[in-house]
């Protein structure tokens, strides 16, 4: 069972650097959060997800992303590195409920 946290776009390219970070604040409750995304028509991708005890990612996007997860201020973050025009997508933040 997941709840729907945030739904938020990347436009990559939109600014002069190539580093973006998008940040989602909640109650975690000790629960994984994940990072999907969705480019404009196409399916969905998981990208990864993070909890207290670690974190795993697809393989061919562990050099693109990294998450972070700030337990003091409930924050998880989505890093993108070097993003390209390409990784233009719907950018989807879940969390675990059970």
């Amino acid at each position: 069972m997941f709840s729907a946290a945030l739904l938020l776009l990347l436009a990559a390219g939109s600014r002069s650097e190539s580093d973006h970070h998008l940040q989602v604040s909640y109650s975690l409750s000790s629960y994984w959060t994940h990072w999907i995304r969705q480019p404009a028509g196409k399916g969905l991708e998981w990208i990864g997800q993070i909890y207290t005890g670690g974190s795993y990612y697809k393989d061919s996007l562990k050099n693109k992303f990294s998450i972070s997860l700030d337990s003091s201020s409930s924050t998880v973050t989505l890093n993108g590195v070097n993003v390209q025009p390409e990784d233009t997508a719907v950018y989807y933040c879940a969390r675990e409920t059970q």
